[in-house]
């Protein structure tokens, strides 16, 4: 393969992967933890963008609660995004990744 195959394929490859981000960001997704205490709310693009925490929370006494319900959260979006992306992945036809084909 010549060098400006190669080349085409990162082009194409690139643009594939800027289409998805751009159908992605208009995702959103909403998680709880510690109870509905802590809720995230997190974009397509696995960027947070709120993050409510119940003034019960933000005590002395309740730091670990507080900091096992942020990861929690964090980490329910993160596994939601996730699917979100796989789903758009495969139904685009998937990543045209050379090497990578069945």
């Amino acid at each position: 393969m010549s060098m400006f195959s190669k080349l085409k394929e990162i082009k194409d490859l690139r643009s594939q992967a800027k289409t998805l981000q751009n159908a992605l960001k208009d995702e959103h997704v909403d998680t709880s933890a510690a109870w509905g205490k802590v809720k995230v709310k997190m974009n397509g693009n696995q960027e947070v963008e709120e993050v409510t925490i119940d003034p019960e929370l933000l005590t002395p006494s309740k730091k670990t609660d507080l900091e096992n319900g942020v990861k929690e959260a964090i980490n329910d979006a993160n596994h939601k995004v996730q699917k979100i992306m796989a789903e758009k992945v495969r139904k685009s036809g998937g990543l045209n990744i050379p090497g990578l084909t069945k």
